[in-house]
């Protein structure tokens, strides 16, 4: 029964699992907060590439092409790939480090608001608490006045 079990392990294509190894980071990627997963899905596809075109043999040398190609993808692609996905952050523009600097910044109503309650507003691509004046719906745009604490003050753009 354990000679079934190896040699079955044994006959799996190598560049199909190293495709789905990548496959399955890459979707889970979309799942998961941080960019990082779909650098270790690229490494390994990489990996699957170099072993279909039949330069790594040994599974240890797929694994140090993986591991290399992971982690140099990371380190060179993260900050283009959080800019396409976030939008291009800086460490002085970066929200709720100078809220005071913030203010006639735009954000983006995310719950029904009415008069005196708070509501939820996104503000830079976090979720914000947020007081206005007047009744604001979903979706509606509105702009920062002031702040008290971590609440923003709005009001209708």
């Amino acid at each position: 029964m354990a000679s079934t079990g190896r040699s079955f392990l044994m006959s799996i294509n190598p560049v199909v699992v190293w495709f789905l190894v990548g496959l399955v980071m890459i979707i889970s990627e979309f799942m998961l907060p941080g960019v990082i997963l779909v650098f270790f899905g690229i490494g390994a596809w990489i990996a699957a590439l170099v072993t279909w075109l039949g330069l790594t043999p040994d599974l240890e040398i797929q694994f140090l092409v993986f591991a290399i190609t992971s982690v140099l993808s990371l380190v060179l692609l993260r900050r283009r790939f959080r800019e396409g996905f976030f939008g291009k952050v800086t460490e002085e523009g970066r929200a709720g480090d100078n809220i005071d600097d913030e203010v006639g910044g735009l954000v983006v109503v995310l719950e029904d608001m009415t008069p005196g309650t708070k509501g939820r507003v996104e503000f830079k691509g976090a979720a914000w608490q947020a007081l206005c004046d007047t009744t604001l719906v979903k979706g509606d745009r509105a702009i920062i006045t002031a702040h008290e604490g971590i609440t923003l003050i709005i009001e209708p753009q």
